[in-house]
């Protein structure tokens, strides 16, 4: 069985729909920092497979409850502010308009363990 789940967890690839499992926290999750409650649920696609057990994932803000949402704007917010501070009048006159509204992305780092196909 064991040969069979590590098998599974080579088959993600690039562009691949996923959804991050409900599952409950352990401990060694809390010491590694590997999987938390407001993960579960969590859908996007597949932005790179670094190794057979960990796989970055971007989300989709859709599938982000209200909190998460609400947070990943203020950051977004906050980024665009940062960035914008810093550079030249010269340099935002060159931007597009998509430049400077950029969004940014929320990306996790999962372990390919705790993902599933998504439709």
């Amino acid at each position: 069985m064991l040969r069979g789940k590590i098998v599974d967890m080579a088959k993600w690839k690039e562009g691949d729909r996923v959804r991050v499992v409900a599952r409950k926290v352990s401990e060694e999750d809390r010491k590694k920092n590997r999987y938390f409650e407001h993960m579960a649920g969590l859908a996007g696609v597949v932005q790179q497979v670094y190794s057979e057990s960990e796989v970055a994932v971007r989300i989709d803000p859709a599938s982000m409850s209200k909190i998460t949402k609400d947070v990943h704007t203020t950051a977004g917010v906050r980024m665009r502010e940062k960035f914008l501070g810093q550079i030249s009048e010269e340099v935002k006159k060159s931007l597009s308009k998509e430049e400077m509204e950029f969004e940014p992305n929320y990306v996790l780092l999962v372990q390919a363990s705790d993902i599933e196909k998504a439709s």
